[in-house]
């Protein structure tokens, strides 16, 4: 719960204009703070030289104070919000789960027309650093592939360069970068030539900061010429779709569909042409792409019906009677496991775009910030300090009138690396790459190698058993660079 104390909140004070002065000189940016009880953060003014005065007065006319004070504002209030009624979400299962197979046939059918027509965007949330893994840079560019430790940026690409292939359209690529990774992540598709796409089918944008507040509601400094901020979350996509441009790009090349997808997970289906094709068939605004869950404790959030409408239960916030509920036949009453994977209408995303305050409210999390001293020193706090606000995309949801739920296979389809070691590592996800080719290859009639091999299969030609089939491969040793082999150890 965050508290707000002492006599100057953040919320007392006048009325003050909504809208961000596009410029103002010092006095009138310190009065604009001094309103809301911010104006610490210019503190250190005296002692700053003219390069960090300039520094601190633009990145304070920069941010959204307002905006991100009623963010905070409403996550105080939803802290005391009574707990949401929950009901299972109807979810289109696979056909070995029950679902109809004959209706996936007709989704893919559909799918595939709607690449085919050029109507769909791929869309990759990558503004996050690899610094968990241990690895300097952007998260896409870390390298995954089980034999060429190719990256995840390139392996992606791959897919995306299999799709133009197959429907003879370009397939334009949405890449949202943070301000820590944007510049880096620029300079690798450089390095890396493009990964051979078309230079103007990639199209990067970068999501919002958000400044961060301390446990008595005040703005945070991080050195004494800097304002703390982190960007604004998944859910910032949505807004920082419209900001940039992105969806008028869509407009203009007739695209109304968006694929989206977070950059860690190797394994995504790109543009899944059965999940597309439900998507429109049920002409939902937003869809999900969900796994079952088999174990309760599952730390992945639930696709639910939240207080009537659909939404997300995070792992942390579904109560242990709910987390634990099983049907007649012992199956998991809330199952739908969010894989972060959706498909959007892009009119969708412009209407919760434009009301983003109360359709993608801020939330708070309780983080460890690195904060000045009264001396000016850096301190790195042991315990937490002080609330990161961020956006959740799957709030969305509950804006929507039609939301259309669809099961996937987890073994085939999600294996996100997030940790450096154990589950969901670098080490996971090779192996469940590697057993995904080797599944491949034996649908297609392929004898595939030894179980401890590892396996990595090039997606721009091939992404499926029936690309294994239509190539005419017969054996590994016929397939030249299109399937590598390494030996060793998946355990």
């Amino acid at each position: 719960m965050l508290l707000l104390k002492g006599p100057t909140s953040l919320f007392e004070g006048g009325e003050v204009a909504s809208n961000r002065p596009e410029s103002c000189d010092f006095a009138d940016l310190q009065a604009r703070f001094e309103v809301y009880g911010q104006a610490h953060v210019f503190r250190f003014w005296p002692q700053l030289d003219a390069s960090e005065r300039d520094r601190l007065q633009t990145q304070a006319a920069g941010i959204d104070l307002e905006g991100s004070i009623a963010g905070l504002k409403a996550c105080l209030a939803r802290a005391d919000a009574p707990r949401p009624t929950l009901a299972p979400v109807e979810m289109v299962a696979l056909p070995e789960s029950g679902g109809d197979a004959q209706a996936r046939k007709e989704a893919t059918a559909r799918g595939e027309a709607a690449l085919a027509e050029g109507r769909v965007g791929v869309m990759v949330v990558a503004g996050g650093q690899a610094s968990r893994l241990g690895f300097s840079g952007p998260k896409g560019a870390y390298p995954i592939g089980p034999v060429s430790e190719r990256s995840l940026f390139g392996l992606q690409a791959q897919k995306i360069r299999r799709l133009r292939s197959r429907y003879g359209r370009a397939i334009p690529w949405y890449v949202m970068t943070s301000p820590a990774t944007d510049t880096a992540t620029r300079s690798f598709f450089q390095i890396n030539g493009e990964f051979d796409l078309p230079d103007e089918d990639l199209f990067f944008f970068r999501q919002a900061m958000v400044p961060s507040f301390d446990f008595d509601g005040k703005l945070m400094l991080d050195r004494r010429d800097h304002i703390f901020e982190n960007p604004d979350g998944h859910g910032g996509s949505l807004t920082a779709l419209e900001r940039s441009g992105a969806l008028d790009d869509m407009a203009a090349r007739g695209i109304d569909t968006l694929f989206y997808y977070q950059v860690d997970n190797p394994l995504v289906r790109m543009a899944d042409p059965a999940f597309l094709g439900f998507h429109l068939l049920r002409e939902a605004e937003v869809s999900c792409k969900v796994i079952r869950k088999q174990d309760p404790a599952e730390k992945v959030g639930v696709v639910a019906v939240v207080d009537g409408r659909a939404g997300v239960v995070e792992y942390t916030e579904i109560d242990d009677e709910a987390r634990n509920l099983r049907d007649a036949s012992g199956e998991l009453v809330y199952a739908a496991g969010n894989t972060a994977i959706h498909v959007f209408d892009t009119r969708f995303v412009r209407r919760v775009a434009a009301d983003a305050a109360s359709l993608l409210p801020f939330h708070a999390s309780a983080k460890q910030i690195p904060i000045v001293d009264d001396a000016g020193h850096v301190r790195r706090p042991d315990a937490p300090n002080g609330h990161k606000l961020e956006r959740f995309v799957f709030d969305a949801l509950g804006a929507s009138e039609r939301v259309t739920v669809v099961e996937a296979d987890r073994h085939s389809e999600y294996s996100p690396v997030k940790n450096a070691e154990g589950k969901d590592s670098p080490a996971t996800a090779r192996r469940d790459l590697s057993a995904c080719y080797r599944g491949w290859l034996r649908e297609a009639g392929v004898e595939p190698p030894s179980a401890n091999a590892f396996i990595e299969i090039d997606h721009s030609q091939v992404d499926g058993a029936e690309d294994v089939r239509a190539l005419g491969i017969r054996s590994v040793r016929e397939a030249g660079g299109v399937i590598q082999i390494a030996a060793g150890d998946e355990a």
